[in-house]
């Protein structure tokens, strides 16, 4: 007989999109067994005054490495044993070594299927119980996904690209997993909801892709469904791969009502397979599209540009509405966001950075508003990128006062002088030290922007 013990979930308080699904299986997990479970988000001083029978740490990004260790350290104090703390997740799937250097807790590495990956009896199959929304509840975060069903159709993905962590994770791609069950049991719990995400990382490499679409269809989520007066969307939120989009499978997608369709745009070799996909997408009635664009890997930033650009020129042609989403390569075993690509430099990826906070982190269809983000051509990117931060996160507050100045001056530069000074420029941040150095007067004057 299982004797009831004290669970304590906790999620680090960084930013996330998404509930922790892991943490929330366990929840329903352990409450079926008759614990009793509570979830915090980041580290709460009033629990330090509690014991715990078990915690478990859920992890994201490895760049996150720092906050995720405190946090671990932080509650080693509540329990009288930290072999009873369970750390998962992505950061603790690529780290676990390391994690395990740093600390003495039990890391679990890809999904947690049995309960004796967590050192418990039972035949449960944890990653296919019913998550607990409940738990949702009990801390002061909203994710935004709070009126949607969260599922999987498929676990993995066979590609196994090098800047992807999925292959570690879930090393085995499922072709099928029983979707109708999952959101039906969502409902039969908590109650409809409004909208269906799904977190599949590679759902068009199923071989039961029709099935899935049927099931989604069944679902009531069907192209133009509606649920109290309100459209319902289908997000396959990882997005589609482009290189196995054909005429088929769009068909069937537009059969859904997917809004929207995201789409992978990771190098500029796969121009024509993304152009080819946006125009089936098109043929097939799909308008509202969405694109990672990864850059900062093997890419170059003239390359970088003409994956946004090409959107542009595509709703202008098909009436789509792309929405683009740069997306900052980052190693997988790295341990904050420092990493900067072979063909970049920090100044450049501060400024792409900079022009994503007056975006909000997306790049709009709008041809007007593009041109005023990202400059009309390769060139004028570049010089955008290299301006002074203020000048680009408050563009039209500076373009009269200080950034005509600045351009003023760049266009000065003799080639020399330029070489000098994107040498400086993308090596460190400008000091004034390096203006008292400087010997040429327009170099120290174009220096002087960059001091706050």
């Amino acid at each position: 007989m299982h004797n009831k013990i004290k669970i304590l979930l906790i999620e680090p308080d960084y930013k996330n999109k998404y509930p922790p699904l892991g943490l929330m299986k366990l929840s329903a997990y352990h409450k079926r067994i008759g614990d009793f479970v509570k979830f915090i988000k980041g580290c709460d001083k009033e629990i330090i005054k509690e014991k715990w029978d078990r915690i478990y740490i859920s992890t994201l990004f490895t760049f996150y490495w720092s906050k995720t260790i405190n946090t671990i350290k932080f509650y080693e104090r509540n329990i009288d044993n930290p072999k009873k703390i369970y750390i998962g997740g992505v950061l603790a799937t690529l780290m676990s070594d390391q994690i395990k250097t740093q600390t003495n807790v039990n890391v679990i590495e890809g999904l947690i299927t049995s309960p004796s990956d967590i050192g418990l009896g039972g035949t449960y199959c944890i990653d296919c119980i019913i998550p607990d929304y409940s738990i949702l509840d009990e801390v002061d975060y909203k994710y935004s996904t709070e009126n949607a069903y969260i599922g999987y159709a498929t676990r993995g993905c066979p590609n196994r690209c090098t800047f992807c962590a999925v292959k570690n994770i879930e090393p085995t791609f499922e072709h099928y997993l029983p979707l109708k069950k999952q959101i039906k049991g969502i409902e039969d719990i908590y109650g409809s909801r409004k909208d269906l995400l799904l977190l599949d990382n590679n759902v068009l490499a199923s071989n039961e892709f029709k099935r899935i679409i049927n099931d989604i269809i069944s679902l009531g989520f069907e192209r133009g469904a509606v649920l109290n007066g309100k459209k319902r969307y289908v997000d396959f939120n990882q997005g589609i791969d482009a290189r196995r989009f054909t005429k088929k499978n769009a068909k069937l997608l537009a059969k859904i009502a997917l809004r929207p369709l995201r789409l992978a745009f990771d190098s500029i070799k796969l121009i024509n397979t993304y152009e080819k996909s946006v125009r089936l997408a098109s043929e097939f009635g799909i308008q509202h599209l969405s694109n990672y664009v990864l850059y900062n890997f093997t890419d170059t930033p003239e390359d970088f540009y003409q994956r946004l650009k090409i959107n542009i020129k595509l709703n202008k042609e098909l009436g789509t509405k792309i929405y683009s989403f740069p997306m900052k390569y980052i190693p997988l075993d790295a341990k904050d966001r420092s990493y900067i690509g072979k063909h970049w430099n920090r100044q450049y990826i501060r400024g792409v950075q900079c022009i994503l906070l007056a975006t909000h982190g997306m790049v709009g269809p709008n041809n007007v508003f593009f041109k005023a983000a990202f400059g009309s051509s390769e060139e004028e990117f570049k010089k955008i990128i290299s301006m002074p931060e203020k000048y680009i996160i408050y563009r039209e507050a500076h373009k009269n006062n200080g950034a005509l100045d600045w351009l003023t001056l760049y266009k000065q530069l003799s080639p020399i002088q330029k070489r000098s000074f994107h040498s400086k420029l993308f090596l460190k941040k400008i000091d004034k030290l390096d203006i008292a150095r400087e010997s040429s007067m327009k170099l120290k004057n174009i220096y002087r922007h960059y001091i706050e």
